[in-house]
């Protein structure tokens, strides 16, 4: 066969999004090389930097290209489940759930589709009031035409979630992995009382709400295991009192954990405990920007 025959040309749309890629690539790269300023990092907008990849790229006049479009629809389809997982309480519902299945002792029931499934419907349910001010503040005046400005949308869309992180840092008091990331990022946090909720921008707040989020629900898991291990050492204890050493102690417990959760309606307790533990931001505090932050590094 020749060379002709097998040779198959690139088609001519990839050309593009490949171009805008690597226009995202140097234009982020500096910038995520050194410390940013607050100020800077604040009025990052993602819209923005497409936007300006999109005028620079050869045979584009203004506005982003049916490409770029493409480009942007696909990545924020692809950091949608990030964003949900990392920004919302999920990843405290899905732990605290996933260890209550292991303290139980059933290691395959519930199913993890199932235990995700509730995650979703209980972040859905906390996180509405927090979505509803997202869409009434952000999304629905940029959707009417009352907003133009993309930068604009980009801060009224996402102060919102920044207020409910900052509920939770607040309610838990785990100001110590913010101060980290702040001090990394060569900020001083000497003294914390000069420092403002505006002065954190997303990029140091969200790695620091996951590590608070991480902090609480490992700290809930381990209240749930406590009940279900005194099961497991007295159930160890009489097996052995009775010579029965080769009978697995797991086995024998589990029917009385399960009767235990039952009986005490375990799961309305704790999914009402988790839905409780959540803090709902207060608007009225959050509307200034100079909200001084509490506690120290």
């Amino acid at each position: 066969m020749s060379d002709e025959a097998g040779y198959h040309p690139r088609p001519p749309l990839l050309w593009p999004a490949m171009v805008a890629c690597v226009l995202l690539l140097v234009a982020t790269g500096p910038a995520s090389a050194q410390p940013a300023d607050p100020a800077e990092a604040a009025t990052l907008n993602p819209i923005t930097v497409l936007e300006d990849a999109a005028e620079t790229v050869p045979g584009v006049e203004g506005g982003l290209s049916s490409s770029l479009n493409i480009l942007l629809l696909l990545t924020v389809l692809s950091l949608a489940p990030a964003i949900l997982i990392l920004c919302t309480c999920f990843t405290r519902i899905v732990i605290v759930l996933g260890l209550l299945r292991q303290a139980i002792g059933t290691q395959g029931l519930p199913p993890s589709q199932v235990i995700i499934g509730l995650s979703l419907f209980i972040t859905f349910v906390v996180m509405a009031p927090t979505f509803q001010r997202m869409y009434e503040e952000g999304i629905r005046p940029y959707a009417t035409g009352e907003v133009t400005d993309y930068t604009v949308t980009w801060d009224r869309t996402k102060q919102p979630l920044r207020d409910f992180m900052f509920a939770q840092l607040e309610a838990t008091g785990n100001w110590s992995g913010l101060y980290m990331m702040l001090n990394y990022r060569g900020i001083d946090t000497s003294d914390p009382s000069r420092l403002t909720r505006a002065d954190v921008d997303m990029l140091s707040l969200v790695p620091a709400y996951i590590l608070s989020e991480l902090k609480v629900a490992f700290l809930i898991g381990f209240r749930i295991y406590l009940p279900f291990l005194v099961i497991d050492m007295v159930i160890a204890s009489m097996l052995i009192s009775m010579g029965m050493l080769m009978l697995p102690p797991v086995l024998i417990s589990l029917p009385f954990k399960l009767l235990l959760f039952v009986l005490v309606d375990g799961w309305q307790l704790i999914v009402g405990s988790l839905m409780t533990s959540i803090a709902q931001p207060d608007i009225a505090m959050y509307q200034t920007a100079a909200v001084v932050m509490t506690g120290g590094p």
